[in-house]
């Protein structure tokens, strides 16, 4: 169950990168890897690099319950919507990071929520994302007309700066863009307390319910320690009131699953739940029904029900309770903040 999905923080981060000359796939200068390993097209018949010579290409990597991914679509639909008919061929690798995110039925249900109408490669065995040495959510590759990348961009961001280098490609290949305008995206708002020193005040980090990513590198995403026992074990959690940023915390009965943390009884109440202590502004969580129809999450911040005005867009506000619908598995928006802090949830 992440939370706060950041799978590449735009101004936290820094990405180091070892150019070789000999152009390795997926660099800038080198030739666009083929597509490999594609497991089914949607919203088009088989496509490849080779094929697609004569037109500018971009490549963008992605899940559909990747919150930084979802941040991105608005301007991918705008660059389709004006640059199809000039050239620009937008195509989206999915490579899933759930094992439910390879079903394509899932897959082209989401692309028909979020409105993607380019090609959409389904790269299930991550075949594609080899090829191109990528390793992150969301990554684009911009490719030129004879098939060489020139322009690489890796997380949300920098959507002026995209557009201008598609707009360059696409006027170099003779397309007249005088009567586009140019989008204009405000630079993201960035607070400096994000990338704090200390642990208990920076962003909280993107968490894991699953044992194999609580197990590897970087994990230990669950507080207590008798979730590492052993994998596929039922136990009942106490929680121990105290809680610190960066992990979060069991109370009640849960199943510690390969790749998912599941609810493992049923209460009369909401007795059981999970803790967490986060600094940011909003808080997402990937959740799938298992076995059962749809279910309700109660959900309270700072120990009262959250406020209209605090609340995800998947979050219902009564007099006395904040709640959502689970009936699929997908990113649920639970908290969106008017300003970056800490909280209970």
């Amino acid at each position: 169950m992440p939370m706060n999905r950041v799978r590449m923080a735009m101004a936290a981060a820094a990405l180091a990168l070892l150019f070789i000359a000999c152009y390795p796939g997926g660099q800038s200068g080198g030739r666009a890897p083929e597509f490999q390993g594609i497991t089914n097209w949607i919203n088009s018949e088989p496509l490849t690099v080779a094929g697609l010579e004569g037109k500018v290409v971009l490549v963008d990597f992605w899940t559909y319950t990747c919150v930084n991914c979802i941040r991105t679509m608005p301007y991918l639909k705008e660059w389709h919507a004006k640059y199809a008919d000039k050239g620009l061929v937008i195509i989206g690798v999915h490579s899933p990071e759930f094992e439910f995110e390879k079903a394509t039925e899932n897959v082209t249900a989401a692309a028909q929520d979020f409105g993607l109408a380019y090609p959409i490669a389904q790269d299930n065995n991550f075949a594609t994302w080899r090829a191109y040495n990528n390793q992150f959510w969301p990554a684009k590759y911009l490719v030129d007309s004879q098939g060489k990348i020139r322009y690489t961009h890796f997380g949300e961001g920098a959507y002026n700066e995209t557009e201008n280098r598609i707009r360059e490609l696409l006027e170099a290949g003779g397309a007249d863009l005088s009567g586009i305008p140019a989008g204009f995206a405000p630079a993201p708002e960035y607070d400096i307390r994000a990338a704090s020193g200390n642990s208990s005040e920076r962003i909280t980090r993107e968490l894991y319910g699953g044992y194999q990513r609580n197990t590897g590198l970087g994990g230990r995403y669950v507080a207590q320690s008798e979730y590492y026992k052993k994998v596929n074990q039922t136990l009942v959690y106490q929680d121990p009131g105290e809680h610190e940023n960066q992990s979060f915390y069991l109370h009640g009965a849960w199943v510690n699953g390969t790749e998912s943390l599941r609810h493992a009884r049923q209460t009369p109440g909401y007795d059981d739940y999970i803790a967490l202590r986060f600094v940011a502004t909003s808080v997402n969580a990937v959740i799938k029904p298992h076995g059962i129809g749809p279910f309700e999450v109660q959900v309270t911040l700072d120990g009262r029900p959250l406020r209209p005005e605090e609340a995800g867009s998947d979050v219902v506000v009564t007099e006395n309770r904040s709640f959502f619908r689970v009936e699929e598995g997908r990113l649920y928006e639970v908290v969106a903040l008017p300003g970056f802090g800490g909280h209970e949830l």
